[in-house]
């Protein structure tokens, strides 16, 4: 599924972002990805979508050896991954199914998929009855809802949640979570970059370490954050 080999990131002004970082993760897994502010964890999600070309090493990503996609090949591995991220960014001037609709119109999918679609999807995210709504009128965890549904909608064999709970309460956190656990109960591989260690701590999923661009733990039977 993806697979960092011997995977160093360099920038001439900030210095070493990620030092020979290898790890492998397989289909259907749920992985966090965890670590302070600069260790590495944004820079190894922008690998795996192709926003950043690694140093040295190698990216794969299913059949893509993502390092060596030029930029009009990129679109093509990107329709293979949904991201959520921690400011929803939902289109202001569109409601809850124009939102997730958008991103299915962007794939060039036709109008009768988007129809039969977004509905069902709204629907798995506890929206239905939202779809009209724009987005200055729903709370934080009705955005990121919406947010997780069009990450969704066009079936993405991985979903990545770049801090999704960062501007949630702590109800709206594991209501999101549990969500996130769902999906990857479907088939979906998950993986989550996040600072909460509760989070960490009560969902028993594989947790990878991350301190000044290496791997210092990999949990892989269930990770605990202590402090």
């Amino acid at each position: 599924m993806i697979q960092f080999i011997s995977v160093s990131k360099s920038y001439s002004l900030h210095g070493v972002a990620l030092d020979n970082v290898s790890f492998k993760i397989e289909p259907k897994e749920f992985v966090t990805l965890v670590g302070k502010s600069g260790a590495g964890k944004s820079t190894i999600i922008h690998l795996i979508t192709g926003e950043e070309k690694p140093t040295h090493g190698k990216v794969v990503f299913g059949n893509y050896d993502v390092g060596k996609l030029s930029s009009a090949e990129l679109p093509a591995l990107r329709r293979g991954i949904g991201i959520i991220f921690q400011d929803f960014r939902l289109l202001p001037t569109k409601n809850s199914y124009e939102n997730v609709a958008f991103a299915m119109e962007v794939a060039g999918r036709s109008q009768e998929e988007i129809h039969e679609v977004v509905p069902q999807v709204l629907d798995m995210v506890g929206l239905a009855d939202k779809s009209h709504n724009f987005p200055h009128e729903l709370s934080g965890g009705e955005k990121q809802r919406v947010a997780i549904a069009r990450a969704m909608v066009n079936r993405p064999s991985l979903i990545i949640a770049d801090e999704p709970t960062g501007n949630l309460d702590p109800v709206n956190t594991w209501e999101i979570m549990k969500l996130l656990l769902k999906i990857n109960e479907l088939g979906t591989t998950v993986l989550l970059a996040t600072h909460n260690k509760d989070i960490i701590n009560n969902i028993g999923r594989r947790v990878i370490s991350l301190d000044a661009g290496k791997i210092i733990k990999d949990d892989k039977d269930g990770g605990y954050v202590i402090g």
